[in-house]
């Protein structure tokens, strides 16, 4: 688990899929019902868990990613399949990657989210469908 001591996050560097326990560990060291995430669309890597979506984000970018690749949002642990992503986030706000609001615009972004969610984060039990 990675950790930014300066400000005291807990921040999970994934990019095979996360145990359960660890996934609502890093939901109630923050939010309890849900965890933020970042993922890196190129490489398939996904930063969980954190305060701030920019906490995951810059770890991202440490271990080497690029900026315009990393799209961010929030996991939901107990809510209904439709409702487990939500595609918000202050770093999605990019009009020179042609996203201008905080919600990923572009579905072929989102569908890519969307997958890695299901692959990384998801139980065999749960599904989007």
């Amino acid at each position: 688990m990675a950790s930014n001591t300066k400000l005291n996050i807990d921040i999970q560097l994934i990019s095979e899929k996360i145990d359960r326990k660890v996934l609502v560990k890093l939901a109630n060291a923050q939010f309890k019902t849900f965890v933020k995430f970042v993922v890196d669309i190129k490489t398939g890597q996904m930063a969980v868990g954190g305060e701030l979506h920019s906490d995951a984000e810059l770890l991202l970018l440490e271990n080497g990613a690029d900026r315009s690749n990393l799209w961010g949002g929030n996991y939901f642990l107990n809510k209904p399949s439709d409702q487990k992503i939500e595609f918000t986030s202050l770093i999605n706000i990019r009009p020179k990657d042609n996203n201008v609001s905080m919600e990923i615009e572009d579905d072929k972004i989102r569908k890519k989210i969307t997958t890695l969610v299901e692959t990384l984060l998801m139980s065999s039990d749960d599904n989007l469908a």
